[in-house]
């Protein structure tokens, strides 16, 4: 975490912006150019947006997707151009863009790289959890492609490029429950490439108490699984800390659960927490605040709507907008919505210290 910690350090501010793209999310004339383009491509095909059994095909559904995928990229590239000398880090969800297909995977990648082109850390929330051959393909989310290899030539072994290419992050985040057989290959990547992962352990979302706060026996040591899980993550991580203080397998902890990321904060000291449900969640500033260690360190908070739909709060904007000035108008109030947000939790961290 030593990277995320100095970039958090040099720009002051704790936030990670989520990139989770959906249509409701862009502004209407951005849809709208998008069909546009989408129904001159099917027209240069010799489909007839019109008519509903072409339009419904599959070809015509591959058109849109490709569309609504540069869409995607452009709105993102928005939001960068407003925030990407503001904060550290940002987070794109991998599920907004695979709902697109291959087409989807290319606005996902391609808004990776260009946050990397800015010098932002990347997390790629994609949330990967398998053991053996199938966490190895995975991990190469982070440890990049295949060795290269003359033909007839046998491939010992995961080698990897080590390079970015095609994911383009620094961190994953992953879930745990097959154990540290599940873990092991992700560490491996992340070893490789000096990158970091953010394992599951007390999540924002309701229902995750129905699983997370199951009580222990006293033979498995009591408490609950989720601080159960809280000292594996900080042991799997612990050959991995470095100069920051930090290993490079981190937390993910729920600002709606205060009280259980604090309990967290004091039994994972070496483990460096990223924190969803802050804004659109219920999750404060103050709610954080604790789950930071006591040099004000140790987190990074996410934002997601709060941030990329700020825009929709704009009183000045219309939908007889140009793309263009609708374009700027979200570069500029995810700035802002950026900069009070990065206030809001500087001054919590300051008051709880």
């Amino acid at each position: 975490m030593d990277r995320l910690t100095a970039l958090i350090q040099d720009k002051q501010n704790p936030t990670v912006v989520g990139l989770d793209p959906r249509p409701e999310l862009l502004p209407s004339q951005l849809i709208e150019q998008a069909r546009q383009r989408a129904a001159g491509s099917m027209a240069r095909m010799g489909l007839d947006p019109k008519d509903p059994q072409q339009a419904q095909g599959e070809q015509a559904q591959a058109v849109w997707a490709d569309h609504l995928a540069r869409a995607y990229l452009r709105f993102n590239l928005a939001i960068l151009e407003g925030v990407a000398d503001l904060v550290p880090a940002v987070k794109p969800q991998i599920a907004m863009y695979e709902a697109l297909g291959a087409w989807g995977i290319r606005a996902y990648t391609g808004t990776c790289r260009a946050a990397a082109d800015r010098g932002l850390y990347v997390i790629g929330d994609v949330k990967r959890g398998d053991i053996g051959s199938t966490a190895e393909a995975y991990a190469a989310h982070l440890d990049g492609l295949p060795l290269p290899f003359a033909p007839g030539q046998a491939v010992d072994g995961p080698d990897r490029t080590g390079g970015r290419f095609p994911w383009y992050e620094d961190a994953l985040t992953i879930n745990v429950y097959l154990g540290s057989d599940g873990v092991e290959p992700f560490l491996q990547a992340a070893e490789h490439i000096q990158g970091d992962l953010f394992a599951l352990v007390r999540t924002s979302n309701p229902s995750g108490s129905q699983i997370q706060e199951l009580g222990l026996d006293t033979d498995s040591g009591g408490g609950t699984i989720y601080q159960r899980l809280g000292e594996l993550v900080e042991s799997w991580g612990r050959p991995s800390i470095g100069e920051s203080g930090y290993s490079r397998l981190g937390a993910v902890v729920g600002a709606t659960h205060p009280e259980d990321g604090a309990l967290l904060r004091q039994a994972m000291p070496h483990t460096f927490f990223l924190v969803p449900g802050y804004g659109a969640q219920g999750g404060s500033a103050a709610d954080v605040a604790p789950m930071f260690d006591r040099s004000g360190g140790g987190a990074v908070v996410n934002s997601s709507r709060g941030i990329i739909a700020a825009w929709r709060k704009d009183p000045d904007y219309s939908p007889q907008l140009s793309v263009q000035a609708a374009l700027g108008m979200v570069t500029r109030d995810a700035r802002q919505a950026a900069q009070a947000m990065k206030d809001d939790l500087n001054q919590a961290i300051k008051e709880a210290r």
